[in-house]
């Protein structure tokens, strides 16, 4: 992992939230839609750092999403891959979302993560978050229909808030940077 904290004038970013509080942002994106390579550059055009896989099955029928070629592709672009399996979509939330149930999905999915395995692996995440641009990553465009929206929710007593990205247009963020989170760069 990568370390932004080391001393001899560094920089340091912290994102800036209302009220003069300092929240950090941890990103989410879905490869529904999109193609490896504007994945890869969409993650390169906000300074994602490490993407935190949180599919229960990090396999996929589109290719370069499966966990290895993923992780293959993200090393070559610089970027960490982190297997976060506890905090995947048990397959009833996965079924119940399928059929478009998402009052159902997020029952089951909340009463999935606030069990123990789940729980640590949301620790685990926010101290990775603490020295990386973290990204969540899932199947689902639209984060309201992906449990990474309620891992993201989860991340806030941490100090977290949550930004989704989408895939299939990198250089909108490039176009549209006033729209990221506003990053304090401070030396120390």
């Amino acid at each position: 992992m990568k370390d932004h904290r080391q001393a001899s004038g560094k920089l340091v970013q912290l994102i800036v939230c209302q009220k003069d509080k300092f929240m950090k942002t941890v990103y989410t994106i879905g490869y529904e839609g999109t193609d490896i390579h504007r994945f890869v550059e969409t993650l390169q055009a906000v300074g994602v750092e490490a993407i935190a896989d949180v599919r229960a099955l990090p396999l996929s029928r589109k290719k370069g999403f499966s966990k290895n070629a993923l992780k293959d592709q993200l090393n070559q672009a610089g970027i960490d891959y982190i297997a976060m399996k506890e905090l995947g979509d048990p397959k009833p939330g996965r079924d119940a979302a399928k059929a478009g149930n998402y009052t159902l999905f997020r029952k089951l999915y909340s009463a999935h993560v606030d069990q123990e395995e789940p729980k640590s692996a949301l620790k685990k995440l926010a101290t990775i978050a603490e020295s990386n641009i973290v990204c969540l990553l899932c199947f689902e465009r639209d984060p309201k229909t992906c449990h990474r929206q309620i891992v993201g929710e989860r991340m806030a007593p941490f100090g977290y808030e949550m930004f989704h990205l989408y895939g299939d247009d990198p250089k909108r963020y490039i176009r549209h940077q006033e729209k990221l989170p506003t990053i304090n760069s401070a030396i120390v």
